[in-house]
């Protein structure tokens, strides 16, 4: 898709690009596809996906790379910036008839250099378990199409599991297996468990154990995508009605809910502490939601269509102490902070410990993530300190559970008092421009680990107050006027901004979102830039995968393209210009 009003410059399709770290480079030795190279004609396709795992060989290439383009599923020795990739030669290839593989994943605690197994969920609704090492076919599941008939959209094996695998559809279900347990001759009976604010979960109700061993009903329409944190503990999923929602995977309870701007989500991935989720959608943003205070703290807007991609670099997050002499804390907990410990309860006291020190001036901590999307373009993004910890102008107050409204009065519930004179030490902004006021006082951060374990009701039930702004006016009225000629469903004039307890009610209706916390408005919440924005494809892009020493993407085309970070590819190679 050419960008609007783009001459030749414009389309041109970059093969480099440099950020704060250097220069990234594409390795077109090191591109995969179908052996024969030919681009792909993607009408009517299924995405092309990638999965890697790493066996484990002795002889250091352990790499192993899926994907799928159209009926086909290829299995390769992945050689990334080391040597060039030999398409003549697959581990393992399939066709298949009637239908199309939609999405993979491998189990990466199995997998040896002797065998692996991996998932492959299918469009017509079937699951295969195959391995394509030993290049065997060891089951089906949904096989008869008694369980669900709709696409797979996501398919993950469970975290730790070696076993237990979450399979989403379609049709808004999602059904968590057992590769030990047979699907059954009849469609399954099911038993409610649990149900909650637009979300079922049933058991299956029969005399011996089988298939599925439950089976969720989440939102409304298609469930796009899900991801498990990197503890396991918490499920993130996307749906067409436009929602985030998170769970407890275990206690199968509901954690916090987000609403897009308009249209669907498409996409959702954690950060590699567990702290934050970002997604993306139809509504060509990005949206940052804290998995602590279950509110949207930042959007990102770069992107000219859907976003279909989104993913942390958890090699580049960078940590800086503002001042090593005044920093409060053990050894123990900066190395917890650089390493991203997964236990995200301490690692969260940790750091707002640390914050809400007086006598110490904060660590500096910058998330990177990159988002890919329809319009060609992979755009990256850095995630900084000043808007994972606002600060607060004078004589102003915040809670965990602020709503960032224009009209709504502060409130002092839970916070320092408004005279309070913990706002008085300034420190200058670190990557924002201004006009955002900066001050070393956190009156939110001193309550927030009270709401680490808050419901959806609580994430939402008090306390607002008006955010310092990034003078996002004209911005925000450019990207409404954008979509008005094609979208209506953002831009119905919102009443509800008094409202705050929409999500309690049976139905949510989505025109009333706009202006409370599952949707704050465009000029209520900070709004990235992209470091870069980049066209990288002729093709819509579906794949952004973060690696050691590369990214990888891939396009509807089925063409997957590795990116030697900087530093990774011999000197000579490179080319100083962009």
């Amino acid at each position: 898709m050419a960008a609007e009003g783009g001459g030749k410059e414009m389309n041109e399709i970059k093969t480099q690009f440099t950020t704060r770290e250097g220069l990234y480079k594409l390795l077109s030795h090191s591109e995969y596809s179908r052996p024969n190279r030919v681009p792909f004609n993607s009408q009517g396709s299924n995405p092309v996906k990638v999965s890697f795992v790493n066996v484990n060989d002795q002889s250091g290439n352990g790499d192993r790379i899926c994907f799928n383009v159209g009926r086909e599923l290829y299995f390769y020795i992945y050689k990334g910036v080391r040597k060039a990739a030999d398409l003549s030669k697959p581990i393992d290839k399939r066709i298949y008839k009637g239908t199309q593989p939609t999405c993979h994943d491998f189990n990466h605690l199995t997998a040896t250099a002797d065998s692996v197994s991996l998932l492959v969920g299918f469009s017509a609704g079937q699951v295969q378990l195959i391995d394509p090492i030993k290049k065997e076919t060891s089951k089906l599941f949904n096989e008869e199409r008694l369980i669900d008939k709709s696409r797979v959209t996501c398919v993950k094996w469970v975290p730790g599991s070696e076993s237990l695998f979450l399979v989403a559809h379609s049709s808004g279900n999602m059904y968590l297996y057992n590769v030990e347990h047979t699907c059954g001759t009849t469609a399954p009976h099911y038993q409610l468990l649990k149900q909650g604010e637009n979300f079922a979960v049933h058991t299956c109700k029969s005399k011996s154990t089988r298939n599925p061993l439950l089976k969720w009903t989440v939102g409304e329409g298609a469930l796009n995508e899900f991801a498990f944190s990197p503890d396991g503990k918490f499920l993130a999923c996307v749906s067409q009605d436009g929602f985030l929602r998170v769970f407890n995977f275990d206690s199968v309870e509901l954690h916090g809910t987000m609403k897009s701007y308009f249209g669907g989500l498409l996409c959702v991935c954690w950060s590699p502490d567990g702290k934050y989720i970002v997604t993306g959608g139809e509504d060509d943003l990005v949206t940052v939601w804290s998995f602590v205070d279950c509110r949207v703290i930042a959007r990102g807007q770069g992107h000219k269509s859907w976003v279909s991609v989104v993913a942390f670099d958890p090699n580049t997050t960078s940590v800086e102490e503002a001042d090593p002499m005044e920093f409060s804390g053990s050894d123990e907990d900066f190395q917890e902070l650089i390493s991203f410990g997964r236990d995200r309860a301490n690692s969260t006291q940790s750091r707002l410990s640390k914050r809400n020190s007086t006598d110490s001036r904060p660590v500096s901590v910058t998330y990177r993530f990159g988002s890919v999307g329809q319009d060609t373009q992979l755009c990256l993004w850095d995630l900084t300190e000043d808007i994972l910890f606002p600060h607060q102008p004078l004589s102003r107050t915040r809670t965990h559970t602020n709503v960032m409204n224009a009209t709504s009065p502060p409130s002092g519930s839970g916070g320092l008092n408004p005279g309070s004179n913990g706002n008085s030490i300034t420190t200058p902004s670190n990557s924002i421009p201004p006009p955002l006021p900066r001050s070393n006082s956190l009156p939110h951060s001193a309550v927030s680990n009270t709401g680490s374990k808050s419901s959806v009701d609580s994430a939402i039930a008090s306390g607002v107050s008006k955010f310092a702004t990034l003078s996002l006016h004209d911005r925000k009225e450019r990207h409404d006027k954008d979509h008005k000629r094609n979208h209506s469903m953002g831009h119905i004039s919102s009443k509800s901004s008094d409202k705050l307890n929409l999500v309690t009610k049976n139905k949510t209706d989505p025109a009333k979102t706009l202006g409370t916390p599952l949707c704050p408005r465009m000029e209520d919440v900070p709004l990235l830039e992209p470091l870069i924005c980049k066209k990288i494809a002729h093709e819509r892009l579906t794949v952004l995968i973060f690696l050691e020493d590369c990214i990888v993407t891939a396009c509807q085309e089925g063409f997957i393209c590795t990116w030697a970070r900087p530093g990774k590819v011999s000197s000579h190679k490179q080319m100083n210009h962009i």
